[in-house]
């Protein structure tokens, strides 16, 4: 059975970033009838925080991003022990005891030799009176012993990759205050948990690499990995300064809609066009990872804005009748109302703005050259109510009267009534407005 999972460190909010990969794992879990794991990375106790934590579940749940079952690496603090002692007994962990500033000056020397920065192993040269007399010290703590060869996978993205591990540092595992870090945890979890199926960033290929090495000390077997394109601003820059800006709940309460959200996430850097669905199951139907590419992505945050406006237009009343009525529009009036503003809104907040130019009438924009003829005509107006052929017996009248037609005739009186150069056709308008300002 295929099985998935996202796994956040609950330090921050999800963003646009997280999203692309909880979504891309999400939906191959669903299109195969698998299993989708929320899995919290939460080793990291400093950092890591309970609002984090509710807040991905929220934002998850308000995408539909639903899960089958939840895990924290919190609570498996003793399975990681335990594996770790498996991975020492089969000589694949040492301990080393390098303070970062002696392990900055080895990387200097070796770059000023022309050299990669690789750790030079000289932990394994320690005999046990050297660890000893190093831990009177400082405490010791835990690389994993890499086989110096190359690994190799074929990437659901990707295509082939090739690893070489002698290029890579012995990654740190365990550091001396004994918490376990992410590339170990990760790779526990992933094997014990039997995860099949891994979509992430294209920044993890090389952390892979070690990953699958750790897997297969574990005694388990590496699952098909795939690695999609990091996103970039509109321009090409780099997102990693903005990303607290594009978090989702920032994105929700800024009235984006999650099928715009959500569309947009599963086509991007795809060869697929996108295009608004209004379901999870209508965007997995069409996903497929072989359409994805591995140059970087540019995101627009304003290209969520026309989807969000296409789907908020396609909206049933009956979805939007609660929120109208909590405007204050009058029942009868609500479905009308609601035919007539859903074609001029963007985001349902933008709702609010319509029913208080019917209600409370609005400021008029009057160009002095149309002064005269504007007060013509609002005096041929009668008060309200107004029906559906009020627009066209009215502008009839001050055509008759003024002699002005087409735009001339149109356009100011629009713009006396609404405020606005555009908007609902004035016909569909007229008998919504409770009030009319007359100067």
């Amino acid at each position: 059975m295929t099985v998935c999972r996202f796994a956040p460190s609950p330090t921050g909010y999800i963003h646009v970033g997280n999203l692309r990969t909880a979504l891309m794992n999400y939906l191959i879990a669903r299109k195969t009838g698998g299993t989708f794991i929320l899995r919290l990375d939460d080793t990291d106790q400093e950092r890591s925080k309970q609002e984090y934590a509710d807040g991905i579940m929220e934002d998850l749940e308000w995408l539909g991003l639903t899960w089958d079952r939840i895990e924290k690496q919190s609570l498996r603090l003793d399975r990681y022990r335990e594996a770790a002692d498996g991975l020492r007994k089969g000589g694949h962990l040492y301990e080393v005891f390098e303070s970062p500033t002696e392990l900055d000056l080895k990387r200097k020397k070796l770059l000023n030799m022309g050299k990669p920065p690789v750790y030079d192993r000289a932990g394994l040269k320690l005999s046990d009176a050297e660890k000893d007399a190093l831990r009177g010290e400082r405490p010791g703590y835990w690389r994993f012993l890499l086989d110096q060869k190359r690994t190799e996978w074929n990437d659901g993205i990707l295509g082939p990759v090739s690893i070489d591990t002698a290029s890579v540092s012995d990654p740190v595992l365990i550091r001396a205050d004994g918490q376990i870090l992410y590339t170990f945890a990760s790779s526990v979890d992933d094997v014990d948990m039997r995860v099949t199926h891994i979509v992430r960033g294209a920044d993890h290929v090389t952390n892979t690499a070690t990953q699958v090495q750790i897997m297969q000390a574990l005694g388990g077997t590496p699952p098909a990995f795939a690695h999609h394109s990091l996103l970039t601003g509109a321009q090409g820059e780099g997102l990693s300064k903005r990303l607290g800006t594009l978090s989702l709940r920032d994105l929700r309460a800024a009235g984006v809609a999650k099928e715009a959200l959500l569309s947009l996430m599963a086509r991007l850097g795809s060869s697929q066009p996108v295009e608004l669905k209004m379901s999870l199951d209508e965007i997995a139907d069409g996903f497929d990872l072989s359409q994805f590419g591995a140059a970087p992505t540019k995101f627009d945050a304003e290209d969520l804005w026309p989807l969000t406006r296409e789907r908020n237009q396609r909206l049933p009343f009956a979805e939007v009748q609660e929120r109208i009525a909590g405007l204050g529009v009058p029942a009868e009036k609500a479905e009308r109302f609601w035919a007539v503003a859903s074609k001029n809104i963007v985001k349902l907040d933008d709702l609010a703005h319509w029913w208080t130019l019917c209600r409370d009438g609005a400021e008029p924009m009057i160009a002095d050259e149309d002064r005269d003829f504007v007060a013509q005509a609002l005096a041929l107006l009668p008060e309200p109510p107004y029906s559906e052929t009020t627009w066209a017996e009215w502008t009839e009248a001050v055509k008759a009267a003024t002699g002005r037609k087409g735009k001339g005739l149109f356009m100011p009186l629009r713009l006396a009534l609404t405020g606005e150069k555009s908007g609902p056709e004035m016909a569909e308008l007229m008998p919504l407005l409770e009030r009319v300002r007359r100067g």
